[in-house]
């Protein structure tokens, strides 16, 4: 796992101890999947259309970034 990622993934962690309690807890290798998910999403900006809006929007909720 990428140091950036890494730290990513234990700022999760730490946000779902107080934040995420009612969700499951990530393991690191969905983590990592989401994260690069989200990644490609954050990066077409406006050019994402409705459905791509919806998913960034979930992957903002369940990474605990909303």
């Amino acid at each position: 796992m990428d140091r950036t990622v890494h730290k990513r993934y234990l700022d999760y962690r730490e946000r779902h101890t107080y934040f995420g309690r009612k969700m499951p807890l990530l393991k690191a290798d969905d983590f990592v999947r989401l994260d690069a998910e989200h990644g490609a999403l954050e990066a077409m900006g406006d050019d994402r259309d409705d459905e791509e809006d919806a998913r960034f929007a979930a992957l903002l909720h369940v990474l605990l970034r909303d």
